[in-house]
């Protein structure tokens, strides 16, 4: 129930009305506001709520009619909804009188967004042993969307492992359980800026840095670490590399990436000789004291911790942050809202091959509520200390909570001017022509009473925070990186404004799905206590959010750039482009943007996205190549009409790491040689001769450059037999190009493509003269035809029609008849193209959510996109493909085996071929897949 007072000053019936508010709800209904009895006292008229809901009140409701309410009292109302954004979005659709307007010169009513999940993953119960969540909970997203969880495997003797937990979103059943060897509770866990590297700390002292062993993502290793010893850790964070970017919401329409997206001026926390950021962590222990681990690039370890200050005391709460000038912020607390929270200034400096560390003391604050008398005992504890950004040590938020309720302040760091006397500004000039400053905290906002606060997440992406960037993201309703997570022990998850603390959006969780037409308001009552999420994590776009509940399950939901608000098509583009070009400058992974992506958003989105990478230099087009074809494939998977161009974005992928592979291991016959290598000089002269005959092409060239061992081109035979069967298969495409359903029909208009491969058939050619046996094979119906000659000529004349130096037209119909005749001629491979993905993402369009278990495979219903590619998709039993090597595996493989989170391509561990040359091309995607993804091992049984 809600008591809405409204007061009139003393001065008549002109005064403005504020509104009082107790209580927690307010009811309206139909084209009127149903308001209670109206009392008249001397100081004002009360008003209490009520209304003929099933859920209304006993109270017996006064129908007052829209066009009886004054201005003064749709000015309170609209108040009441700016303070009470929640309550005020609760209230039905449709419910809202016509006539109430916003005050003059003020904004429209607000309206608070909304959330969706997206899917629940759960442990299965085991007869001998179960997860059950870790107290505390640590969770952490990496930038290459890997999550990090801890759980307490207990055993039926009631042992205690401590687990560590890591999963790919786009298949979270397929978690990686690491047994962590911390002997008590893990309390923090960090991911470093790679996302390759894990730190954990627990409360022994003990912090530990993970490593992926082979590059695999579910197979970790722990070599190095420190211990603080008996002292738990409260906080840990990795050392800055002194790279930041700054998004700017106003310059999302520039052209170039620079200005969208700036280096801000940031200096590491340490460098090395030449500038090079020393890598390391820092961490805070219980007891007051700061350590300090730097690794050294020979492996070893430079550890040292010093005290905060010299009063050391209990530290219950801590976080981490970091300056521009390369210090670093300590923010302590120890717990109670009566106590202070202390800053203090942390420089690292290495001397003499040790680590050295200098603390200063920063100006403390107390909490705003706890000088509140009326507060001060209901809310005893600070249970949330945190910096707003890590690399934004001005701004702090903090918690404060009692059993039943809590408060959230945001509190900032600035410089004030000191006043000084007027006799000591004549004393000293100086003095007057410079006034002092001094640092204070001021508090930004703060919330009412609230429900507990359970946890709190933090956005990543670093948004420019200038007046004119906020204005721009509010017109636009762009809100990524504007709004921090908290939950609470309703179940509820609140995302506020970080500056202001306004609601922007929620989500209610429930047991038992609810209605979509029923208030969010309306949830049902529980016994015992509500499921509530105890760890938190925003993705690196803030466009998802990861929960893990105090029954152990994973909840992940989605979060619209416009927070659930209504957009047109064309802005609603724009956002997700913007986001999508900050990943491909920074090589984030951009799972939690395709979730949001609707099928009838692919085309638009590609198109788009190919036109901005067209307006960067070439120098920046080089490096971002990769990067927006696996982008442009992992968006054409969610469109069941570009199906087919996910095979074609990947078989160029392929295409270009094999090109540069092969043209790198041409060697200039003579060392002194211009300033051309002999891959440029090969691109020059293809692209200048266009003669459709192969050997008058190969005399311009200085063959003496192409000569390699002759156990190395053995070696690379499997690779220049896919680029023979790739030439042979497009070109028997040629007729049917107009086919959407035929993958490869988008490289016959591709002139870089088609030129490429060009290229590379002089380079096959020059090859098999000198060992004939690594030519690719085909099978002729004429032992006097001449493969290769025929291919290339034909080849050649379809990139005539295409190239870019040259006017573009469609092959006439002679190069079409030839290539008719191809199958009569040569027998067409059929290529084995990278299968479909069993991912979610593409599951996930339709916004209802799914339940999965962790260890368990789900069934999930065939996509849009799998229908349209029937028959490409692998099924159990048929012969796999090693698509890197292209070697074939078998049907059950008993190699050991690795596959792309992102692609689905699968690989061979271990090399079974030893030459430079493979190794060469190898080492293309050791690290990574050719796409970008990470490598999962696979089992030897894999389906």
């Amino acid at each position: 129930m809600i008591a809405c007072k409204l007061y009139r000053k003393r001065g008549g019936a002109g005064a403005a009305a504020v509104p009082e508010v107790s209580g927690k709800r307010l009811r309206c209904a139909g084209e009127s506001l149903l308001l209670g009895r109206w009392r008249r006292r001397s100081r004002g008229i009360r008003a209490s709520a009520g209304c003929g809901h099933p859920l209304g009140w006993a109270h017996r409701p006064a129908r007052v009619p829209c066009h009886s309410l004054s201005a003064q009292t749709q000015s309170s109302l609209w108040f009441f909804a700016l303070a009470f954004p929640s309550t005020w979005n609760a209230l039905p659709s449709g419910c809202l009188p016509q006539s109430l307007t916003p005050p003059p010169g003020r904004p429209p009513w607000p309206r608070v967004g909304t959330m969706d999940l997206a899917y629940i993953c759960e442990w299965e119960k085991w007869p001998k042993s179960t997860h059950c969540p870790s107290v505390p909970l640590a969770c952490t997203w990496s930038c290459r969307n890997l999550i990090a969880f801890t759980t307490d495997l207990r055993s039926d003797d009631q042992d205690l492992t401590r687990m560590i937990h890591v999963l790919d979103t786009e298949h979270p059943w397929d978690v990686h359980s690491i047994r962590s060897e911390h002997s008590e509770a893990i309390t923090c866990l960090e991911w470093d800026q790679s996302g390759s590297r894990l730190l954990s700390a627990d409360a022994d002292g003990q912090i530990k840095c993970w490593s992926m062993a082979d590059h695999l993502a579910n197979s970790w290793e722990s070599p190095v670490g420190s211990l603080v010893e008996g002292d738990p850790i409260v906080a840990l964070s990795w050392l800055h590399n002194g790279v930041k970017l700054a998004l700017h919401v106003e310059k999302s329409g520039a052209s170039s990436f620079g200005e969208k997206f700036s280096r801000v001026k940031f200096s590491p926390s340490l460098t090395l000789f030449g500038g090079k950021p020393m890598e390391g962590w820092i961490a805070v222990t219980v007891s007051g004291l700061v350590t300090v681990s730097l690794l050294k690039p020979s492996g070893q370890v430079l550890t040292s911790t010093e005290s905060l200050c010299r009063l050391r005391g209990r530290v219950a709460l801590a976080d981490i942050a970091f300056t521009g000038g390369g210090n670093i912020v300590v923010a302590t607390a120890d717990g109670s809202s009566a106590s202070p929270v202390q800053f203090y200034k942390v420089c690292v400096s290495v001397v003499n091959e040790k680590c050295r560390i200098d603390t200063e003391i920063l100006p403390s604050l107390f909490m705003r509520c706890t000088t509140d008398l009326n507060r001060r005992d209901r809310l005893p504890a600070i249970t949330h200390l945190k910096f707003l950004a890590r690399d934004m040590s001005e701004q702090v938020l903090l918690c404060a909570s009692s059993q039943t309720s809590s408060v959230v302040e945001c509190w900032s760091l600035r410089k004030e001017g000191l006043p000084v006397n007027n006799i000591f500004q004549q004393l000293s000039p100086a003095v007057g022509d410079k006034q002092p400053t001094i640092l204070k905290w001021r508090i930004l906002s703060a919330t009412n009473d609230l429900d507990r606060v359970s946890a709190v997440a933090l956005p990543k992406l670093p948004i420019s925070l200038t007046n004119t960037d906020l204005k721009v993201a509010s017109d636009t309703q762009f809100y990524p990186g504007l709004g921090l997570a908290l939950a609470f022990h309703d179940g509820s998850v609140h995302i506020v404004h970080r500056l202001s603390l306004q609601t922007m959006a929620i989500f209610y969780s429930s047991a038992a799905p609810r209605s979509v037409d029923e208030p969010a308001i309306k949830r049902p009552r529980t016994t015992g206590p509500a499921v509530h999420f105890k760890a938190m994590q925003l993705s690196w776009t803030s466009l998802a959010l990861v929960g893990i509940d105090n029954h152990g399950r994973l909840s992940m939901l989605r979060i619209s750039p416009s927070m659930g608000h209504s957009l047109d098509a064309g802005l609603a583009l724009r956002h997700l482009l913007f986001l999508l070009e900050y990943c491909m400058v920074t090589g984030y992974d951009w799972w939690d943007i395709l979730l949001h992506v609707q099928p009838s958003m692919v085309q638009s989105l590609v198109e788009k996205l190919h036109e901005e990478y067209t307006r960067q230099k070439a120098e920046l087009q080089q490096v971002l190549s990769t990067r927006i074809l696996a982008m442009k494939a992992s968006l054409c998977k969610l469109s069941p009409c570009a199906v087919t161009r996910v095979c074609e974005y990947h078989a160029k992928l392929f295409l270009i790491a094999a090109s540069s592979t092969l043209k790198s291991l041409l060697r200039p016959h003579v060392l002194n040689t211009p300033d051309k290598s002999p891959g440029d000089r090969l691109t020059e002269i293809c692209a200048k001769i266009t003669d459709v005959d192969i050997d008058k092409v190969m005399i311009n060239l200085k063959t003496e450059e192409f000569v390699l061992d002759m156990n190395t081109l053995q070696a690379l035979q499997q690779l220049l037999q896919w680029v023979g069967d790739f030439v042979l298969y497009l070109l028997a495409s040629l007729p049917n190009q107009g086919s959407p359903l035929r993958p490869g029909h988008s490289f016959l208009r591709d002139g870089t493509s088609l030129g490429m491969l060009r290229e590379l058939m002089v380079v096959i050619r020059i090859w098999g003269l000198l060992k004939p046996s690594c030519l690719p094979v085909y099978t002729a119906t004429s032992d006097t035809q001449d493969s290769m000659s025929l291919l290339f000529r034909l080849l050649t004349k379809l990139w005539i029609c295409c190239r870019e130096e040259g006017p573009t037209s469609e092959p006439d119909e002679a190069l079409v008849d030839e290539c008719c005749l191809l199958p009569s001629q040569l027998l067409i491979p059929s290529l084995d193209w990278l299968p479909v993905s069993d991912g979610l993402v593409s599951r996930l369009q339709p916004k209802q959510p799914l339940r999965l278990h962790f260890g368990k495979p789900p069934a999930l219903p065939g996509s849009a996109t799998s229908l349209q590619l029937d028959g490409l998709i692998r099924t159990p039993g048929q012969p796999k493909m090693d698509h890197l090597r292209r070697l074939h595996l078998g049907a059950y493989p008993t190699e050991a085996c690795k596959a792309c989170t992102r692609c689905g391509c699968v690989t061979m561990l271990k090399s079974p071929n030893k030459t430079t040359a493979v190794k060469q091309w190898e080492q293309r995607w050791i690290k990574n897949c050719l796409c970008g993804g990470l490598w999962w091992r696979m089992p030897l049984s894999y389906p």
